[in-house]
Formats: structure tokens, C-alpha cells, sequence
């Protein structure tokens, strides 16, 4: 696939097919992503990929948190600014709006955030889920390395005629999959990135980019 294409194409899947993945694939698509920049060749990422048996099990173990309304583990990094403000919130509500719309979830519905985390426990029928770690040591330059690396991984997914969806959503119950993964104390869990096959005949809304004027300047040309 042309690399415009992948990038074109790309986007956060959430109705995956039960079609299963190939480890070969996989195994292709982490050893080339492991050429992603990395400052001082660090290579700061820990990935473990859960399939079969353990994801059905961890899926279990984390919609049955969902569904008592257990509200999460603390929060290891903030994911989001403390206040946002435009046009940074105008981007996040439209795109939210968009999703719950997707997923069928009333904005005003209370039990939204149940809905929405056991929306996510399922990682929307993904048979394959990649957890992203990194060592607690590890400083900001590294968490961006990490970004990049998986950003490296979703678009040689595409490649392989495979979708992805990133999700953050793992972070609150990351002890519970650090208990599944075996990952030790000194690990930060990232994200967790979904992977499988497009589920066929089912919409997949895509959300709008900002024009390249309004995140783009061009200085001496």
C-alpha cells in the first residue's frame, strides 16, 4: 500500500470482524515498526500482545468492572489538559459527538461512561490487543518516541489490509492487565491499540482534520 494511502486510510476502527490475525503478520508489522525514530536509539516501548485465551479473559475481567461502575484505577499521566479551550475543546466535542452518535450512546444518558468503558472492554470485537509499556524512568522524549513507534505500527497495519484503533481507555484498569500481561511494577502502561479486520458492512465514522493553515506555518519559503 502507498504510504499516503495508509495514512489516508487510517483511521480509529471500532466494529471489528472475529476474523482471526495471522502472528506472522504481526510479527512483521512490530519487527519493521521497531525502526521508528527513537532519540539515542532507546527504544523505550514494551509491547505485549494479547490474543485467544488471555484477551478473553482480560476482556471479562475489565467489562465486568464496567458494568459495576467501578470507576478505575488512578490515573498514571493525565490524558487531556487539566481546561481545555478552543480550538482544542471545539475539536474534542465535535469528535465526541461524533463517537457517542456512532456507538449509539445518548449524550445526556447517565450511564454513559458505564456504556462507553464496557464499549471499550470489548475493544470492539478486536480478536488482537497490543498493550504499549514504558519504564517508569523513562521522560517525555521517550513517551513521544513511543508515539511515534505506534504510529509507525498502525500504518504497516494498514498495509497488511488490517485496521487499529488506539485506546487510552486500558490505562484505567491497568492493573488488571498488568495482572493478565505479567507486566512488573517498573512499567507505565501507554495505551492499548485494538487490531483485527474491518467488520464488514458496518459505518465507521471518521473524524474531521483541521486545514493545514490553522496547524502549519510556512516560514522562508
Amino acid at each position: 500500500m502507498d504510504v499516503y494511502e495508509a495514512v489516508r486510510s487510517r483511521r480509529a476502527v471500532r466494529a471489528f470482524g472475529d476474523e482471526p490475525v495471522p502472528r506472522e503478520v504481526l510479527e512483521r508489522v512490530l519487527s519493521a515498526a521497531g525502526r521508528a525514530p527513537s532519540s539515542g536509539n532507546l527504544q523505550p516501548w514494551h509491547v505485549y500482545v494479547v490474543s485467544g485465551g488471555p484477551l478473553a479473559e482480560l476482556k471479562d475481567r475489565a467489562r465486568a468492572r464496567a458494568r459495576a461502575g467501578d470507576p478505575g484505577d488512578e490515573r498514571e499521566y493525565p490524558m487531556y489538559p487539566s481546561e481545555l479551550v478552543p480550538p482544542y475543546l471545539d475539536r474534542f466535542s465535535a469528535a465526541a459527538a461524533q463517537r457517542y452518535a456512532f456507538l449509539g450512546i445518548e449524550r445526556g444518558d447517565p450511564a454513559r461512561p458505564m456504556k462507553i468503558a464496557a464499549l471499550n472492554a470489548e475493544a470492539f470485537g478486536a480478536p488482537v490487543v497490543l498493550f504499549c509499556y514504558l519504564d517508569r524512568t523513562m521522560g517525555p522524549g521517550q513517551w513521544g518516541d513511543a508515539g511515534m513507534y505506534l504510529q509507525t505500527v498502525m500504518l504497516l497495519l494498514r498495509a497488511e489490509g488490517l485496521h487499529s484503533c488506539p485506546q487510552v481507555m486500558w490505562t484505567m484498569y491497568r492493573r488488571t492487565v498488568g495482572e493478565v500481561v505479567g507486566a512488573g511494577d517498573g512499567l507505565v502502561l501507554f495505551c492499548g491499540v485494538a487490531v483485527g479486520f474491518e467488520k464488514a458492512g458496518a459505518p465507521q465514522p471518521c473524524t474531521q482534520r483541521a486545514e493545514l493553515a490553522e496547524t502549519v506555518r510556512f516560514i522562508g519559503t
